[in-house]
């Protein structure tokens, strides 16, 4: 399923471990848009995790493959050890910008705090030939973390015109520096192309152009996530 001699390289992230970008990730990639397209009907949208389109969850034997790829070319470029636990599914980003949740307009971590010497990974694998669809980019913080962790809890909460009027931006996806995130880096799609990085950094999917989103997991934004869940390397 997986390349084992995949193209490799990193994008730089200022204050934290590098991206690392890999081509050519999959042997067969079109299998797995085809499994995309035969159970459309079984997407469906998580309310937790405010994934701006519907999801479907791959089968472990699948995230396990992923975790196999993830050991042998990224762990030590993202200080991981050892998987505790890992999981994958395919997402399919839908929404127009009118539609999003306050919350789908800002950029996001997997996750903010671990237990001493564990830490999180995600991956993306982009599945569609269409570069304008968006890739990925990531941000920091420009206040406070007490202040961006108030916005947040704010956010999830209020209407789309009261977080208007807070954040002063029109409802859209998040594609640039505003008041409160600047973007540090960004990596384009490409198809075949997976990203791993650290899931503690703050980001968010960088799609310039929202009227290219398709339900259609043949034609829209089809990507295959992947989160590991790890233990730290010791040094």
């Amino acid at each position: 399923m997986f390349n084992p001699r995949p193209t490799v390289r990193h994008v730089a992230i200022p204050g934290h471990a590098s991206c690392v970008v890999i081509d050519d990730v999959l042997l067969n990639p079109q299998r797995i848009i085809d499994y995309a397209s035969a159970r459309r009907a079984d997407f469906a949208v998580d309310a937790d995790n405010f994934y701006p389109g519907p999801e479907l969850g791959l089968p472990q034997d699948t995230a396990f493959m992923l975790d196999e790829f993830f050991m042998q070319h990224v762990r030590r470029s993202l200080g991981a050890r050892r998987t505790i636990s890992v999981s994958a599914r395919l997402s399919l980003a839908t929404l127009a910008p009118d539609a999003l949740h306050p919350l789908q307009r800002l950029c996001h971590r997997d996750a903010q705090a671990f237990p001493d010497g564990q830490g999180i990974a995600a991956s993306v694998l982009y599945l569609f030939d269409q570069p304008r669809m968006g890739g990925t980019s990531f941000y920091r913080p420009t206040r406070p973390l007490d202040e961006i962790a108030a916005l947040l809890r704010e956010a999830s909460s209020m209407d789309a015109a009261s977080f208007s009027a807070l954040s002063g931006s029109a409802p859209g996806y998040l594609t640039g520096s505003n008041a409160w995130f600047e973007q540090v880096a960004s990596v384009p799609p490409a198809f075949n192309r997976a990203i791993f990085y650290d899931g503690e950094i703050f980001h968010a999917a960088q799609i310039d152009a929202p009227e290219l989103l398709d339900p259609d997991p043949a034609l829209g934004r089809l990507t295959l996530n992947g989160f590991f869940r790890h233990r730290k390397s010791l040094a």
